[in-house]
């Protein structure tokens, strides 16, 4: 049986993560990874440490924000980035491989900041925008994964506190609406199939908060989601902390997928 691992990663800047990133990827060798904010311009991305790993290596990004990248051992057939459909292309928040057998969206949905500001209206209509990309492009009976750090938080279970945190821009009705319309367009949250219910599975925890990964203060705001012939070969998916007990980490850690094809 031939295996697929997929990982995400918000690595809050390629950069200042290799000393985590390259030794994890030799260790586990996932097949494909998805990164977000990677924070680097193009000319600066650190390909060739990702090419001395063995993976090939695609992506769009700027000096401060955003960015986003995916490393693979298979070369992919096409790639793309942005949501081109006239509008902001964003091509700083998605990146879109086709391989042989499945294609891998990776995504780093706009944060929103405060529900009473332009950027969260922006964050709403992004959800809007891509699930219209994803009509354009694919349909449920695809073999799609949508990966990513895509900044919802959508059960209690998927926050520390839900009473103390209901209204944030990550974890409110507003968005949770958007993102249902996206999991009906034909999508599976993979980490719930193998995790049904059980809190405490986190793989955000703020800088902010003091000893929040020990204290386990987290947040699940990143996601792998898949169509459901995706979803039913998928046979694991699980949360890394090792990443985020490093020195020097990401206020993020690795979350990974497996599938048999």
């Amino acid at each position: 049986m031939k295996k697929l691992t997929i990982a995400t990663y918000n690595v809050n800047s390629i950069r200042s993560r290799l000393h985590i990133v390259i030794p994890w990827l030799e260790r586990y060798r996932p097949d494909v990874f998805c990164m977000q904010e990677t924070k680097v311009e193009n000319d600066k991305f650190p390909a060739r440490e990702f090419h001395e790993a063995g993976y090939h290596a695609w992506y769009y990004g700027g000096k401060r924000y955003n960015g986003v990248a995916i490393a693979s051992l298979e070369e992919p057939k096409r790639v793309s980035f942005g949501l081109e459909d006239g509008e902001s292309a964003d091509e700083d928040r998605l990146i879109r491989a086709d391989y042989r057998e499945v294609s891998v969206v990776n995504l780093y949905v706009p944060q929103g900041r405060e529900r009473e500001s332009s950027h969260f209206q922006y964050k709403l209509k992004w959800f809007s925008r891509l699930r219209a990309w994803l009509d354009s492009n694919y349909t449920s009976a695809s073999p799609l994964v949508c990966t990513g750090d895509l900044n919802v938080a959508r059960e209690s279970i998927d926050v520390h506190d839900p009473k103390r945190l209901l209204g944030h821009v990550d974890f409110t009705p507003e968005v949770w609406e958007v993102f249902d319309e996206l999991i009906a367009w034909g999508l599976v949250d993979v980490f719930r199939k193998h995790h049904p219910g059980e809190a405490g599975q986190f793989a955000y925890f703020d800088y902010r908060t003091p000893k929040s990964l020990e204290r386990g203060l987290g947040w699940r705001v990143d996601h792998i989601l898949a169509t459901p012939v995706m979803a039913k070969r998928s046979v694991d998916s699980f949360i890394d902390l090792e990443p985020r007990r490093a020195e020097k980490t990401s206020d993020h850690t690795i979350m990974v997928a497996e599938f048999k094809l």
